[in-house]
């Protein structure tokens, strides 16, 4: 029997962390990993006291047909990434490893292109979270130097001629 490399190990965690999400479209686990320690974990969720889209029975954004990736602030949910930092001390998150994965709900296919939205990148910079993982298929998987998310900085764009 072969054994699972790391990486995918935590992915399939992060995987299993998605299947509390309770949104509609996408649903993303993300866990947090220091010194070979899970730190935290969060998925996609309306806040704590707020009914949840599968609650209510519908997407804000869907109904609106907001594309993927613009007007999150129409969104209900805290993202899995928010979570994840949120339940988490930053002293521990100083230098770990976000691992996260997304489902598209209706197919249960993995999220094309994943990534962080800009606010959930702002505050994994901030965590002080040095990588993140992303899961593409099964067993493969995109790592990220949060570095290169602070060398270029997606809000200015249009401004320093990115």
């Amino acid at each position: 029997m072969e054994r699972i490399d790391k990486r995918n190990y935590y992915l399939d965690i992060a995987e299993t962390v998605l299947e509390r999400g309770t949104c509609m479209r996408r649903n993303y686990g993300a866990i947090i990993v220091n010194n070979d320690q899970i730190i935290s974990s969060g998925y996609s969720g309306a806040p704590r006291g707020r009914k949840n889209c599968i609650d209510i029975g519908f997407c804000i954004r869907e109904n609106m047909h907001v594309p993927r990736g613009e007007r999150y602030e129409l969104c209900r949910s805290v993202h899995a990434e928010a979570n994840a930092i949120i339940h988490a001390a930053r002293r521990d998150m100083l230098g770990a490893t976000l691992y996260l994965v997304g489902r598209a709900v209706l197919t249960n296919d993995y999220v094309q292109n994943a990534s962080s939205c800009s606010m959930c990148k702002r505050m994994i910079i901030n965590a002080g979270i040095s990588e993140v993982i992303i899961r593409i298929s099964k067993n493969e998987y995109n790592v990220i130097n949060v570095n290169d998310w602070i060398d270029h900085d997606e809000s200015l764009l249009g401004k320093m001629g990115y």
